[in-house]
C-alpha cells in the first residue's frame, strides 16, 4: 500500500539551526525565526515579510502607537521609517506624542527601576513610566513650550488633530536642539499626517485647554479626525497597519472601513494587511486583543487574506526593534505619499 504523506506535513522539516558565529545579523536572526516558524519568533518572522510586502505593493501603511512607547527611545526607529517613505501615518496616544518632545527639545528622561519608592519619587519630583523616570522639571519646560507655540496661532475654524501635531512639528524643526530626535517634527517634515483619538487625554490636550481660559490656542474637532483618516484609506488602492499595542489607536485605524462600508454605503472591503504586537489576548473580550479574524465579521479586515495578517504575542519593546531593524537593513525606500497635504482634497472627493 502506498504511504500518502498528509496534507498538514507540506511546510519544512525543523532542524537545530547553527548560529552564525563570525558576524550575525537581523537577517540571521529572521531567517531562523523563519526556518523554525514556531511560536511568536515564527509569527515576527511573518510580520517582517508582511511589511516587505506593504512596501513591494505600494501599500497605504498606518503605524498605530498605544500607551507610552516614546520614552523607551523608540522614537529612533520610526524617524528612520518615515524618512525612507516605509510609514505614511501614524495614529497615536497623546501620551506618546507629549514625551516625544522632550527628546527634540533636549530634556532629560532617564533609566529607572519599577522597584523605585515612589513616595520618594514624589518628593524628588520624579514621575515614573514603569521603569522610567521622568524629572517634574522636564514636564514643566515641556507644558511651557506648548503653550507657548499655540499663543502664537488661533485658526477661525476648528482643525484636526492631524493640523495640530503638525503644526507642533513646524514650530521644532524651527525652535528645538534636536528636531531629528523627534517623530513629530521629521512627520512634519515628510508630510506624514498624526492622528490622536483622543486629543484631550494628554497633557498636550491639558495645556490647550488651560489656553481656552484666555480665547488663546486651536480647537480640535475630532469629526474631523475620522473624516480625515477615513478619506486616506478611501483614496488607497491597498491599505495596511503596524499597530504596536491596541487601544484606541488599534481601534481608529480600523474603524476606517466601517466607517466607509457601514456608515457611508463605500465598500471598500477591508483592510489589506494587518501587523500586531501586543500582549493583550483575545478570550478578554477587549478590543486590544481582538485577532484579525474577529476584525473580518466586522468588515475591518478582507477575508481570505492568508498570510496578509499576523498577531505577535510579545513585549513592543522587544518585538518592534527586531521588526523595524530587519526592514531598515534591507535598504528599502519608497516615494512619500504625501498625505498631509493631500488629505482636505480626499476629503473633497467624498
Amino acid at each position: 500500500m502506498k504511504n500518502i504523506p498528509s496534507k498538514f506535513l507540506k511546510k519544512d522539516r525543523i532542524y537545530p539551526e547553527k548560529p552564525n558565529l563570525i558576524n550575525p545579523s537581523i537577517n540571521d536572526l529572521i531567517q531562523y525565526y523563519s526556518k523554525s516558524g514556531a511560536y511568536n519568533g515564527g509569527r515576527l518572522s511573518e510580520a517582517c515579510k508582511i511589511y516587505e510586502k506593504m512596501i513591494e505593493e505600494d501599500v497605504t501603511i498606518c503605524l498605530t502607537l498605544s500607551g507610552a512607547l516614546t520614552p523607551t527611545g523608540l522614537g529612533g526607529f520610526i524617524v528612520e521609517l518615515i524618512k525612507k517613505g516605509l510609514v505614511d501615518f501614524i495614529i497615536s496616544t497623546g501620551a506618546n506624542l507629549y514625551h516625544d518632545i522632550h527628546f527634540a527639545l533636549d530634556l532629560p528622561v532617564y533609566q529607572g527601576d519599577f522597584r523605585a519608592d515612589d513616595k520618594e519619587l514624589l518628593k524628588d519630583k520624579i514621575v515614573r513610566i514603569y521603569d522610567i523616570f521622568i524629572p517634574e522639571e522636564t514636564l514643566l519646560k515641556t507644558d511651557i513650550f506648548i503653550q507657548k507655540i499655540f499663543k502664537k496661532i488661533s485658526p477661525s475654524k476648528p482643525v484636526s488633530s492631524a493640523y495640530l501635531h503638525n503644526y507642533i512639528g513646524k514650530e521644532l524643526l524651527e525652535l528645538s536642539k534636536k528636531p531629528n530626535y523627534s517623530i513629530l517634527a521629521v512627520a512634519s517634515e515628510n508630510n506624514v499626517p498624526i492622528f490622536t483619538p483622543s486629543p484631550g487625554d494628554s497633557s498636550i490636550g491639558m495645556n490647550l485647554a488651560k489656553l481656552k481660559f484666555h480665547n488663546e490656542g486651536i480647537v480640535i474637532d475630532t469629526d474631523l479626525d475620522i473624516l480625515e483618516s477615513t478619506a486616506i484609506v478611501k483614496e488607497s488602492d491597498k491599505t495596511g497597519a503596524i499597530e504596536l499595542g491596541g487601544g484606541a489607536p488599534k481601534n481608529f485605524y480600523m474603524q476606517t472601513q466601517p466607517m466607509l462600508n457601514q456608515i457611508m454605503n463605500i465598500d471598500k472591503g477591508g483592510h489589506n494587511y494587518f501587523i500586531q504586537i501586543t500582549a493583550d489576548a483575545p478570550h478578554w473580550g477587549g478590543l486590544s486583543g481582538a485577532t484579525p479574524s474577529e476584525a473580518v465579521s466586522w468588515g475591518k479586515i478582507k477575508p481570505n487574506q492568508l498570510k496578509n495578517d499576523v498577531v505577535v504575542y510579545c513585549d513592543v519593546t522587544i518585538a518592534a526593534p527586531i521588526l523595524f531593524s530587519y526592514i531598515l537593513s534591507m535598504n528599502k525606500k519608497r516615494e512619500k505619499k504625501n498625505l498631509f497635504s493631500q488629505r482636505e482634497d480626499y476629503l473633497k472627493k467624498i
